[in-house]
């Protein structure tokens, strides 16, 4: 909690140091009112006591009253300030911190729960830096205050206010002790919930097609009921709170009155008045005193959960980033457009065994290479590589002959042209879809995206659509159909002009037609930049000028479709199961 406190900003302890001035104003202005109100009651009860004088008591009474309210709503005004800035700068820096994790860093926290962090965790500590921390001054200030106010008015009246303290510390701390252990796991639940409903909502149309509602429903109910258990436990416990802090105020009023009764029987007439209108101060203050705790427990009921919220915050924030960011950032070498892998291994950090085994070769400017081998082989982790969404475990990918590690990520990106097997779209429009991000050469002009769309095969529908390149595209593109988020997410990657462009099975969406007229005006667009093609398709690969041939994670071989077919068993055997020997070899 308190490493993200030291986070505040120079101007936001400057506002608590302020704050703290305040809430002393007010605690003196509300422990004024007793004293007041101590010489109203001895004013009653003497003879010849004049009106005025009772009324200007009184009125000092409400002028204490009316200035501690105002100084409360001007406290809560600027802490409440405070605590929105942290909470929008905390949830900047998680953000960030997201954005700059390497993809088996992000994989450690899920989704839901990356969300859950975002919003409910810093909440939670937005709502204890708003209300704890200006308890946390007062309830202290108050209590001590107020005790100051009652010594040596009688060690009976003390005596009965110390005992309904220790109480009160004796259920503060059964409450806690039972309730701290469970609010990691409602946030946990809070997790999986977050994760149930964001998988219901993804996969809307598996549910539907499988007529699996029922079990959808039954798994969310669950996860549910369980959260809700958890946190009616929780309330219940919480609940012992509040009975217990009347019955002891209460009991200690009537204590208070109950000796003080004593006090004044035996007592000469000379101080009977002098110890009702102590008895009535005592009162006054044990209530300021027990208040005092009551705010105390009310931290006690937040900051355990603020510093769990907290802790799953710094658990992302303190992730080392694997991935650092290199110096590169401007061309060192003459190689314009080269890919080359030398004795490249990887494997996951999580895992034991190689994904990718001493891989080698090299892409030249303008070439198409090619990747194919059955499912599982390491094409897709392959490529991923280059715009190091991982790096390698050994060896060496090398970008214009210089090692990928090398680069200000940024800059290598802007080489390269990514387009994901799984094409995504973002809540916008057409063109801001396509002009997206930053390639490095300024604003994308609208000619550009124009003919991006163009040469993606994509004019025809786009133009079609309301609005044309301004038509609105839905999150995750669910207006428009796979094959078309496809080709808008080819044109995304030709629109930045990139040296690099990597097809991860892109083609895989778009019909045969489409896809043999788009790679004709890719071939005649891009022809200077190096391709990079993965790929199911023989049809797709056939006349690129290098297929590389992966099988289990190592290359079994490298050549053109004719070469393979010769030397190759596991190339051949795919083709073949793709198209037969007269189309293979004419």
């Amino acid at each position: 909690m308190f490493k993200l406190l030291k986070t505040l900003e120079k101007k936001d302890f400057f506002i608590y140091f302020f704050v703290v001035i305040l809430i002393f104003g007010q605690v003196w202005l509300e422990l004024k009112m007793p004293d007041y109100m101590s010489e109203i009651t001895v004013l009653v009860q003497t003879e010849g006591s004049q009106m005025n004088e009772i009324l200007k008591n009184g009125g000092y009474m409400i002028a204490c009253a009316l200035g501690s309210l105002v100084l409360a709503i001007i406290t809560g005004f600027f802490v409440s300030m405070v605590s929105a800035n942290f909470s929008m700068n905390i949830r900047k820096s998680l953000f960030d911190k997201v954005e700059n994790l390497a993809m088996h860093e992000v994989k450690q926290f899920s989704t839901s729960s990356l969300i859950t962090r975002t919003t409910n965790d810093i909440t939670q500590i937005q709502m204890f830096i708003a209300m704890g921390l200006q308890l946390l001054i007062k309830a202290p200030i108050t209590a001590v205050w107020a005790i100051t106010k009652i010594l040596n008015k009688g060690y009976e009246w003390t005596i009965a206010t110390g005992v309904a303290i220790v109480l009160l510390f004796i259920v503060i701390g059964i409450v806690t002790s039972i309730v701290l252990p469970r609010f990691k796991k409602v946030q946990k639940l809070i997790d999986k919930l977050n994760g149930v409903t964001r998988e219901n909502l993804t996969g809307i149309r598996v549910v539907r097609a499988f007529n699996a509602e029922v079990y959808q429903e039954n798994k969310f109910e669950e996860t549910n009921n369980n959260l809700t258990n958890l946190q009616l436990f929780n309330q219940k416990v919480f609940s012992v709170f509040q009975p217990v802090m009347y019955l002891t105020m209460h009991t200690l009023t009537l204590a208070i009155y109950f000796i003080g009764a004593y006090l004044i029987e035996n007592a000469g007439l000379a101080d009977k008045i002098t110890l009702f209108g102590n008895m009535v101060v005592f009162s006054s203050y044990s209530m300021q005193v027990i208040m005092s705790f009551l705010m105390l427990a009310m931290i006690f009921m937040m900051m355990p959960r603020a510093q769990i919220s907290a802790n799953r915050i710094n658990e992302v924030l303190d992730t080392d980033i694997t991935i650092k960011d290199g110096a590169v950032c401007e061309n060192k070498t003459n190689e314009i457009g080269t890919v080359e892998f030398k004795n490249v291994c990887f494997k996951y950090p999580d895992s034991d065994e190689y994904l990718l085994k001493n891989i080698s070769f090299k892409a030249n400017k303008g070439e198409t290479v090619a990747f194919i081998g059955s499912t599982g082989s390491g094409k897709s982790t392959l490529i991923n590589l280059i715009p190091r969404f991982y790096d390698t475990t050994e060896g060496e990918v090398l970008v214009d002959g210089i090692n990928v590690k090398e680069y200000k990520t940024e800059f290598l990106n802007n080489k390269i042209g990514y387009v994901p097997q799984k094409a995504v779209m973002f809540n916008g429009t057409v063109r801001s879809n396509i002009a997206y991000g930053d390639n490095g050469k300024g604003k994308f002009s609208d000619s550009k995206v124009k003919e991006a769309i163009k040469i993606a095969q994509a004019k025809d529908f786009v133009e079609k659509m309301e609005g044309s390149y301004d038509a609105h595209m839905a999150r995750g593109g669910t207006n428009v159909s796979g094959g078309q988020k496809q080709r808008l997410s080819i044109a995304r990657a030709i629109a930045r002009d990139p040296e690099i462009y990597i097809f991860d099975d892109t083609f895989s969406a778009l019909d045969y037609k489409t896809d043999a007229i788009l790679r004709k005006e890719l071939n005649s667009y891009i022809k200077d930049s190096t391709k990079l093609i993965v790929a199911q398709r023989i049809g797709t690969i056939m006349n690129s000028d290098k297929i590389v041939v992966l099988d289990e994670g190592e290359i079994v071989g490298i050549g053109t479709h004719k070469e393979l077919l010769q030397n190759c068993e596991v190339y051949k055997q795919i083709a073949l199961s793709q198209l037969s020997e007269e189309e293979l070899t004419s």
